[in-house]
């Protein structure tokens, strides 16, 4: 599984504005809304299920990278949305690091491998330094699709 098939280029955001654990989940979201992924009716409930996720354990992963992911009843395939805070937000990362790189992930409710297996991907692929500098430094959403493709092909 490549991130470009679940990613959806419409939602990467190259400059969050938010500083909230939540306002960041809803401003990526928010983008999936606009990008033409998720419904506007659905907003609420992937919220909520975002944030339940995120009081089993922060999905702050550590090396400054989010990664909010949950499952929702009534979506029909897997996708995904990026973000890119410039000035870090307190994610209550593993590492106590402030969080830059934000990839969100929804799922349906019922499809346990392709969700495990795009977590593991993302996880694999930032594990890479250089990859994260790379997002970190990017000017524009067009410029991060294009480094998050490459690396895809890559690898």
């Amino acid at each position: 599984m490549r991130i470009m098939d679940f990613l959806n280029k419409k939602a990467v955001v190259a400059d969050l504005k938010s500083k909230e654990k939540k306002d960041i989940i809803e401003e990526l979201l928010d983008a999936l809304i606009e990008g033409g992924s998720l419904k506007k009716s659905q907003k609420q409930a992937a919220v909520q299920a975002l944030m339940n996720r995120e009081e089993l354990g922060s999905t702050g992963i550590g090396q400054g990278i989010g990664v909010p992911h949950a499952k929702l009843p009534d979506l029909k395939e897997l996708i995904g949305a990026f973000g890119l805070s410039r000035n870090g937000v307190d994610f209550e990362s593993l590492d106590g690091d402030m969080v830059y790189i934000f990839f969100l992930i929804l799922a349906p409710e019922e499809s346990a491998g392709p969700h495990l297996k795009a977590l593991a991907r993302l996880s694999r692929l930032l594990k890479d330094k250089f990859f994260r500098d790379m997002l970190k430094n990017a000017k524009d959403a067009k410029e991060i699709v294009k480094i998050i493709s490459d690396e895809d092909q890559r690898r």
